[in-house]
This record gives structure tokens, sequence and C-alpha cells, in this order.
């Protein structure tokens, strides 16, 4: 099958929208440093199964890369009103309950139809579980539900998924253990890695490829049943037997590109069904470190009463020794809210909440700042994608299945990863076969039926029962 992909990437061409290769994986230069603005964890690791990516990063390129301890995040909760730590005995217990409810949950996902019809959000399991109507409420519970959910998947457990995410298929598969890239190369390195074995490279292993296009923005696909013609920002047209598009969700659900004929309603659906989420990691630098350091220091966290307000911290003391350099993670609303407001009302913000948490440090101000706008770039549109409530695996199969000659991949279009850099590779993985057997056996990509016995249906036909 690998020599049927070097065939078929002999006639290819890559268009690629930005000046660069590596998508969400982008490493900027912050204070002097290297930090990534997207992907930053090899995420499942130390499981049954090996995630596809640790070897790349751990011993193939042995990128530089530091298990993240979030067990210590309960002994690091700041109050909001005087600074000072909260009772870490006090956090443990009602860090314990919140995941005894999570268990509850995950427990009663192994009760609902596969078909998905059972689907309720993680709220709505809360309530169940938890006799709470409107979820964690106090500053300490709130803060460990964002860590826990928000943290993880961007957007809060009012829109998200539980028969999706529970019990995640990243843990269950491969390993709860996270590890954190903290590589002058960038964790965007293993992208050109991987696409070393049919593109070439320079000295220094980046793709170089004549048929990587850079500064290629797609505008519009036409597409019949004799092929596909791909129209770019800057006039030019490429015609081809198939087209992949890879963008992320968040481009598709927007007008960037134009497809013509209009993609089905079934598709279209599909697309806007799914959730885009925003994840923004906000740099700080400062002129001197004020905060804690040593074991279980690495991550911080601050219970304010506005849930998801500059909550989760972490320090870069490991990763980048005297660097004085902290990490804000922000999502969803909040991400929206800071995209749009100057980055000296951000830092302020930040600064006001440092000077909260650590009253008696002289916290001083920062002197550079780094806010990624994941949500305001048209070329992207969000981070990843989330699954939302009453979204089942049929509709998944929807939102990956090829329009004629028209394929798609991406993290958004992995079953059971979706979300995650192993998802976007096993994706790809997948979605190459998908074409593969299109171009050479003349196979069918096959969507299964929506509930026990009912008939799926795609491009107009129906072509596949439910098992």
């Amino acid at each position: 099958m690998k020599s049927s992909v070097v065939i078929a990437l002999a006639a290819a061409v890559l268009l690629v929208a930005t000046e660069r290769v590596g998508g969400r994986m982008h490493k900027h230069n912050f204070g002097g440093l290297n930090v990534e603005i997207g992907a930053n964890w090899v995420e499942g690791v130390g499981g049954d199964k090996l995630n596809p990516i640790w070897p790349i990063v751990n011993s193939t390129l042995k990128l530089r890369n530091f298990y993240s301890d979030f067990d210590s995040v309960v002994g690091n909760v700041y109050k909001e009103d005087g600074g000072g730590l909260y009772d870490e005995d006090y956090v443990q217990q009602r860090m314990d309950r919140a995941y005894e409810v999570d268990d509850m949950g995950t427990n009663l996902t192994k009760m609902m139809d596969p078909s998905g019809r059972d689907d309720i959000s993680i709220l709505a399991m809360q309530r169940m579980f938890n006799h709470q109507p409107n979820g964690p409420a106090t500053p300490v519970d709130m803060v460990l539900d964002y860590f826990i959910y928000d943290y993880e998947f961007a957007e809060p457990p009012s829109v998200t998924s539980l028969q999706n995410t529970h019990p995640l298929p990243t843990e269950a598969d491969f390993g709860e253990d996270n590890h954190f890239v903290a590589d002058q190369r960038g964790f965007e390195s293993i992208i050109h890695y991987i696409g070393s074995s049919y593109l070439a490279t320079d000295a220094n292993g980046t793709i170089s490829d004549r048929r990587v296009l850079l500064n290629k923005v797609v505008r519009q696909i036409a597409y019949n049943n004799r092929g596909v013609v791909v129209k770019t920002e800057d006039g030019s047209s490429y015609g081809a037997d198939f087209v992949v598009v890879s963008t992320s969700l968040g481009v598709l659900q927007s007008d960037l590109i134009q497809f013509t004929p209009q993609l089905p309603f079934w598709k279209l659906a599909a697309i806007y069904r799914f959730d885009m989420a925003v994840y923004t990691k906000i740099f700080l630098k400062f002129p001197r470190r004020f905060w804690p350091v040593g074991e279980g220091k690495q991550f911080f966290v601050y219970a304010s009463r506005r849930r998801g307000y500059y909550g989760m911290w972490q320090s870069f003391e490991r990763e980048y020794p005297g660097a004085n350099v902290l990490l804000v993670t922000v999502t969803g609303d909040e991400s929206r809210r800071i995209e749009q407001q100057p980055d000296s009302v951000t830092k302020a913000e930040a600064v006001a909440v440092l000077r909260n948490m650590f009253p008696d440090a002289d916290v001083p101000d920062a002197t550079d700042i780094y806010v990624p706008r994941w949500w305001s770039n048209r070329f992207f549109k969000g981070s990843y994608s989330n699954w939302p409530i009453g979204v089942n695996r049929y509709e998944y199969d929807q939102l990956r299945a090829p329009v004629g000659r028209v394929y798609f991949t991406g993290e958004h279009t992995s079953e059971y990863y979706n979300g995650y850099v192993h998802g976007a590779y096993l994706a790809g993985v997948d979605s190459a076969d998908i074409l593969i057997n299109r171009i050479f056996k003349n196979e069918e990509y096959e969507v299964r039926g929506k509930y026990d016995n009912q008939a799926a249906e795609v491009n107009g036909k129906v072509i596949a029962e439910a098992k």
C-alpha cells in the first residue's frame, strides 16, 4: 500500500494557505525562546496502546519534553480575596468529589444506547449526581471543574457530550500521562519528520519539496464526476482527479472556501453540528521571578468567582530556567473576548490577577506578552474541535465522508481522538486509505446507519446498513 501512496503523491500538489508548514502546531519566538502557541502536549502516554506520536517525539527526534504533574494542582489553588493558598486537604476533598461524580458519568455512559440517542451534556450528568442545578458554584469547585473539563476540551460541561468523552478514548487507550514539549526545534518538527518519507527536505529536515506551495489561499473548489478544479486567492487554478481538504473545522464552517456546487445538506449539517473550540495560551515575561518554583509547583490555579478568568497558570522554570516566563490559559468566551481587546489590556488584567494571588510579592509589570489569536485567524477560526451534545458516530462518519471527488481530513475527522495531535495523524492515515482504496480499488466509503436497522444515505443513495 505504501507504494500506492508514493505513486499518488508523485502527481500531487499541496496548497498551504500560510507561509509555513505546520498549521496549528506552531512555534513562536517569545523573549528569545521558541514557545508553542498551538499544540504543546503529547497527551496519552503510559497505557496499553502506544500513542504513535510518542516514539517520534521521545525516541526518534528526542525532543525535550517534561512530564506534567497535574496532580499537584490541589496544593496550588490561590484565593481571589487576600491571596494565599486554600487548604490543600479541603481542595483535595473537593477534587475527589469532582472525580467521583465524573466516574459516575462514565458508568452512566455504559447504559446509553450506542447510537447516541441517550446522550446528555456533562453538566446534565453533574446535575443528576451532584444535585447542583447550575453546576459547581464556589470558586474552588468552579476552578476545579474548569481544570477537569475546559482545560481539556476548551469548552464548558454545558455544551460537551458526555457519551463521546466518557471514558476519554485518548486516556483509555494510550494512558493518562501527558508530556509537555519544550524544544527549540518546535513540536512542529514531527510534521517535517513524518513528511520526509514522501517529500523532499533540506539539511535541517524542513520540508522543502517543490510540490508544497506556500501562501496559496484556496477560495474555491469546483467538482464534478470527472475531476476537481481548485482556485486560489492569487488567481491560480489547479486541476486534479481528487482533492483532499485538510483545513480546520472552523474554516469549513466559515465562508473562506466556496464549494461549487454547494456541498449537500447532509454534509453541511455534519460540519455545522460539531463545535470548533478556542484554547488560548497567553505568554507573559517578567523582569524577575516572584512565584514559587520547585517540586509540585509546575501548575498553579486562581480560584475566581468569575469562572474561567485567568485560572490556569504554568511556570516554565523547569523547561526554560531563568526565563521568567509564565503561561496562563483561557478558553471559550474568555478567549474570544481577549482576542478582541488590545494586548495591553490583557497584560494589565493578567498582572492584576497575579497581584491578587501574591499580595506580598511586589509583582512587577510584565515586560512582554504574546496572545495567539486562533479564533480571529481566517485560516484556522479556532483551536480544535469538540464533541457537542447529541452528535453521534453517524454524524462523525458524515463529517469525514467524501463528496464525490472531494475528500476531507483533519483532527476533526478522527473518530476517537479529535482535538489531539495523534488524532490528526491517525485521521490523515485513515483518510489516505479511504482515497487510495477509491483510486486503486474503486471502493466507496460507507457511512453507518444512525440507529439500529437504519440505512445510511450519502450522495443521495443508500450505501450501508447499521450493524
